[in-house]
């Protein structure tokens, strides 16, 4: 995240049993607010039948099979911390999940998902790359992101590829994306509109315009590095 906000508290008066002092001469204190530390977990899962890339999406995700996890970490800025140069494997499929702390120390990733109303203004995007996407290809071998949330911080039912946010999904990047290290973003935007979600297709995950396209502005924007194939 690129911007701090910061909330100032007013002075207190601190009584004690025989005296009281005013505050009013000392620093008035800071108090953070946003996003201090992040990260994101690929995990890569396994399935039986069809499971893989189809098109936009994936099939049998909800049966799958997980395995090893790789996480980065970010500071405050979206900057690599930790694991920053990802290895994949180009036909793996991977769970992604976005884990996001505050200053205070408290897990908030889950507020941009509370209810229908909150979440209705929140998509993720990875951005850049020049990735070639799976519905452009006829061999099933280009990069799919599918958010794939299911339930609400209230409980009610994600209904759709629409309502879906992308604080969990999930990616292959796909053989026709193999070889070169790409760098990529993953971008939390909140809308200006929640209108806006309700326009945002299975394929706008990587576009360059989303900017100009989706109104609003970036909330958190994490860089990293992968790197696709055998050769590790």
């Amino acid at each position: 995240m690129k911007k701090l906000n910061r909330k100032i508290l007013l002075p207190a008066l601190v009584a004690g049993s025989f005296l009281t002092f005013s505050c009013s001469d000392d620093p008035e204190p800071i108090v953070l607010e946003g996003i201090e530390k992040s990260s994101l977990i690929f995990t890569e899962i396994s399935g039986e039948g069809d499971f893989g890339a189809h098109g936009d999406h994936f099939h049998g995700i909800a049966t799958a099979t997980e395995g090893e996890s790789s996480t980065i970490e970010f500071d405050s800025e979206g900057n690599a911390v930790s694991g920053g140069h990802l290895h994949l494997h180009a036909d793996g499929v991977y769970k992604i999940e976005l884990q996001a702390w505050d200053y205070q120390g408290n897990r908030v990733e889950g507020d941009y998902l509370k209810d229908k109303a909150t979440a209705d203004l929140y998509k993720a995007f990875l951005i850049g790359g020049d990735l070639v996407l799976n519905p452009s290809t006829a061999d099933e071998s280009g990069a799919v992101f599918q958010p794939r949330e299911q339930t609400y911080g209230d409980g009610t039912a994600v209904s759709g590829q629409y309502e879906t946010t992308g604080i969990l999904g999930y990616f292959t990047l796909g053989e026709s994306n193999e070889g070169e290290t790409l760098m990529i973003s993953y971008v939390l935007r909140e809308f200006t509109s929640p209108e806006t979600k309700t326009t945002i297709t299975r394929t706008d995950w990587n576009a360059n315009d989303y900017a100009t396209r989706f109104p609003g502005k970036d909330v958190l924007t994490l860089d990293f590095e992968i790197h696709a194939g055998d050769d590790h």
